[in-house]
């Protein structure tokens, strides 16, 4: 069964330590584009366990029974107007099971439940990414935009958007 805990039951690292392990393919292959990613995420794990009152909040672990298999995050700070999805990510041997798409549906359950209007998330171009793009369109976002920046300046990032109930 899955279930989405607090991050409040698990110890600073965890989620430095989920986003490493799910893009470690990325960042072996194209280490001159993707190695300083390794330090944001460091300061994103700080960030979370030094404001587990206002960050620490936006943040849910994702488990398979007892297992962790991932991690998803929010902001919600530009509501009511606005939700934006954060880093999130499933390890990658619980990829392909419909996983990250129940920890998108997850948040935006939340988002709704805030009263937010509309829900925004960012991926990257880069091939890598082919998955989550195919993910947010199924759980609905619409591609609004392709944007210069992220870490490999070969790629844009692309923003998608939904309008929420």
């Amino acid at each position: 069964m899955l279930t989405f805990r607090p991050v409040t039951q698990y110890k600073a690292g965890i989620i430095a330590s989920l986003l490493h392990q799910c893009y470690v393919k990325i960042v072996s292959a194209e280490s001159l584009y993707w190695q300083t990613e390794e330090a944001n995420w460091l300061q994103f794990d700080r960030e979370v366990f030094e404001n587990l009152d206002t960050v620490g909040r936006c943040v849910l672990i994702t488990c398979l029974g007892e297992e962790v298999i991932g991690f998803g995050s929010f902001d919600p700070r530009q509501r009511p107007e606005l939700g934006i999805i954060g880093h999130n990510c499933i390890l990658p041997q619980f990829q392909g099971h419909g996983y990250g798409k129940r920890q998108i549906q997850e948040i935006l359950e939340r988002f709704n439940q805030m009263g937010i209007k509309r829900a925004q998330v960012i991926t990257g171009e880069h091939p890598f990414f082919l998955p989550a793009q195919k993910m947010y369109l199924d759980c609905g976002f619409h591609e609004k935009r392709r944007l210069a920046g992220g870490p490999d300046p070969r790629y844009k990032v692309i923003e998608y958007e939904m309008r929420l109930k």
